[in-house]
């Protein structure tokens, strides 16, 4: 099953831009106000999560109460993943990202009747400074037991074939890169410029410089018969590929995404999405400019027995 009705989502205390992430995040800006910030981000995230449960989207917020100093932890699909009866935890490149799971998402979830008999740590890895940043860096066809990533400071090769070997996923590996500052650099998370769902993959190809790698993606999208739905670089930046497939309870397939993602696909490419899905989107404009993440990174979906 590649789409989940049920959303884990963490309502923010002290967003704001992080220090830590922002050396290899280039989709980050600078902010000068963070009182503001943290209210602008408090509203988009409460909007976001109205827009997903008016759809029929099951949505579980959990709020972060601002002890640990934990601006980004309205991300969590970075620090923990669901799989029917397994959680799994990730080595997490920045510091203050690893107390975000002092948050205890499991022990809230299970009260609430989500059960994982199975927990699979990965953390250990940060010890070696290796590090696989959850659903951010790992794009899953869950169907087809495939993992796409993209290399790179937050993406670890081993880390990544650990996970592969470990969870029966064929693991596709490629560097995706952008340019900051006339030069290429790795992109830091696979979701912002990829996403694969039930029957497509929206993708920017030109992000993956190296053609053997570009067509190893390609090969095995349309070997697991996805339709392959470009976008730009420039839409990358816009974060038109930071995109989520999920369905309501009475399973109608939605794509959620922000409106900038929205605004910034044209008329063929939302045709293209329809045949798929209903598109959902909200306004993430600050979140977007000083998180560096979207919609797709506010969602950690749960499967679950």
């Amino acid at each position: 099953m590649q789409t989940t009705d049920s959303i884990l989502m963490v309502r923010p205390s002290s967003f704001r831009k992080n220090e830590e992430t922002a050396v290899n995040n280039y989709f980050q800006s600078d902010d000068s106000e963070s009182k503001r910030l943290a209210e602008l981000a408090l509203a988009e995230f409460d909007n976001f999560v109205s827009t997903l449960k008016s759809a029929g989207i099951k949505v579980v917020v959990i709020q972060d109460d601002g002890s640990k100093d934990t601006p980004d932890s309205l991300f969590p699909n970075n620090v923990i993943s669901f799989h029917q009866n397994q959680a799994i935890i990730y080595p997490m490149f920045a510091e203050n990202r690893r107390r975000e799971r002092t948050l205890n998402y499991l022990g809230k979830l299970d009260k609430l009747g989500y059960h994982f008999d199975k927990l699979t740590d990965y953390t250990h890895f940060e010890d070696q400074n290796k590090f696989l940043e959850g659903t951010g860096v790992l794009i899953l066809d869950r169907v087809n037991k495939v993992a796409y990533c993209s290399i790179s400071d937050r993406a670890d090769e081993q880390v990544l074939q650990q996970y592969g070997e470990d969870q029966g996923y064929q693991t596709i590996a490629f560097h995706a890169v952008q340019l900051v500052d006339g030069q290429y650099l790795p992109i830091y998370h696979t979701n912002v410029m990829m996403s694969v769902g039930t029957a497509f993959c929206l993708i920017c190809l030109d992000s993956i410089k190296e053609e053997k790698e570009r067509m190893l993606v390609v090969d095995k999208l349309k070997e697991t018969g996805k339709e392959i739905i470009r976008i730009s670089e420039k839409q990358m930046h816009q974060f038109a590929g930071n995109i989520l497939e999920v369905k309501n309870t009475d399973g109608e397939p939605y794509i959620c995404m922000s409106s900038q993602a929205f605004e910034a696909l044209d008329e063929e490419q939302i045709k293209h999405l329809e045949k798929h899905g209903k598109i959902l989107h909200a306004p993430l404009y600050s979140i977007e400019k000083y998180g560096g993440g979207s919609a797709r990174c506010m969602m950690a979906e749960l499967f679950y027995e």
